[in-house]
């Protein structure tokens, strides 16, 4: 699987929040998207499985193309896409009536159709992969934020996605739950799946990512492997940036 973007931009009331974003993503690669807040990170994410739609440009995987809005094709293509790219928000996106077996259960019942076995024994299944299969039967409310985030990727997981999209997935967790979380993502990476992570952890980026893209003003500014880019950066806009992240 191959991501290709070309072109995008994305604007919301006048205001231009993605300026021309081209950007290859190979099969397999894990993508660290950093840059301040405003700099068309998450919309990026969002435009790549056709939660947003764009103005102008297209989003290609494998066979499958994404062009803007005004193409008239957006809403059949964006429905392809989703299905090849899982995304994990930041609030988890939980059912809170459903325990954590059925939040992961739900969407391959009522989308696959699987049926009700095959749906539980795949949730149990990814729910241990996670290490959550001794919260099963447990509801969102008697989890831990880095508990809920992981049964959110197990839900992702459960759609069978070439790749995931994770926008800001530790942000709202303490260190030790942002660990619990980060750890599961590095076991995916291991195993082949892309991930593409908008994210301020810069630790899990230079230690993870085989490549970070750094957007400011909804342009790329810079991009290439993590020890390139964070530990010397060629742009005086990116020194800044990790300059205030860092401290």
């Amino acid at each position: 699987m191959k991501i290709t973007v070309r072109g995008i931009k994305k604007s919301f009331d006048n205001r231009l929040v993605l300026d021309g974003i081209d950007l290859d993503i190979h099969e397999g690669e894990t993508v660290a998207l950093l840059g301040p807040s405003g700099s068309g990170k998450s919309t990026l994410l969002r435009c790549l499985n056709g939660l947003n739609s764009f103005d102008e440009g297209t989003v290609g995987i494998d066979q499958y193309s994404l062009g803007s809005h005004n193409s008239g094709q957006f809403n059949a293509a964006s429905r392809d896409l989703r299905r090849l790219l899982g995304m994990i928000f930041q609030d988890f996106n939980l059912f809170p009536h459903k325990t954590a077996l059925e939040n992961v259960m739900e969407a391959p019942r009522q989308v696959l159709k699987l049926s009700l076995s095959e749906a539980r024994d795949q949730a149990l299944a990814l729910l241990k992969q996670v290490g959550l299969d001794s919260h099963a039967n447990h509801y969102p409310a008697e989890l831990s934020g880095g508990q809920k985030q992981r049964v959110a990727i197990a839900r992702a997981l459960a759609m069978k996605p070439r790749g995931l999209l994770c926008d800001e997935i530790t942000s709202a967790l303490d260190p030790e739950k942002k660990h619990e979380v980060l750890e599961v993502l590095e076991k995916l990476k291991a195993e082949g799946m892309t991930l593409v992570m908008v994210t301020h952890e810069i630790g899990f980026a230079r230690r993870a990512a085989d490549r970070v893209v750094f957007l400011a003003e909804g342009k790329i500014v810079e991009e290439g492997p993590p020890e390139q880019l964070l530990g010397n950066p060629a742009s005086e806009r990116l020194k800044k940036f990790l300059a205030n992240l860092l401290g």
